[in-house]
């Protein structure tokens, strides 16, 4: 896989985190539930910067930016906050892997960008409610 590859494929998830993120806080409420609502508020504007980075960078390797689905799925019923917190940790949890592959598969700036993000992903875990990992994106080394 080249870097531009892992790019599109990093681009490509952050597209579905966005719909993921959109879907999440219209189904919180900022007055029953104010800290999740922050949550997944403050994490749909972290993935809607790194998806505007990602497509500079796809553009900087050579590429043109694959675009976003018209839908996405997002798994399981949404009724409850337990629910939507669920599905965020989920979303967190894929974006730690996919950036961990970016992160292997680049070197420079991209590399020392993809790891930053990587980081905040597994972080914000445990501001879902999620608990710490020895290695977040890399469930197979636990």
């Amino acid at each position: 896989m080249t870097v531009l590859d892992a790019l599109q494929v990093t681009l490509g998830d952050e597209h579905a985190a966005l719909y993921t993120y959109g879907v999440l806080g219209a189904r919180t409420s900022q007055s029953a539930t104010p800290e999740l609502y922050a949550a997944i508020a403050s994490a749909y504007r972290r993935h809607r910067s790194r998806r505007d980075q990602l497509r500079v960078l796809v553009e900087e390797a050579g590429g043109e930016p694959v675009a976003a689905a018209a839908a996405y799925e997002v798994d399981g019923p949404l009724l409850r906050a337990p629910q939507v917190q669920a599905a965020a940790l989920a979303t967190e949890e894929s974006s730690v892997e996919v950036l961990t592959a970016l992160v292997a598969q680049s070197v420079g700036a991209v590399r020392e960008w993809a790891l930053v993000e990587a980081t905040w992903s597994a972080t914000w875990q445990l501001e879902l409610g999620g608990s710490a990992q020895t290695w977040p994106g890399a469930p197979e080394l636990d």
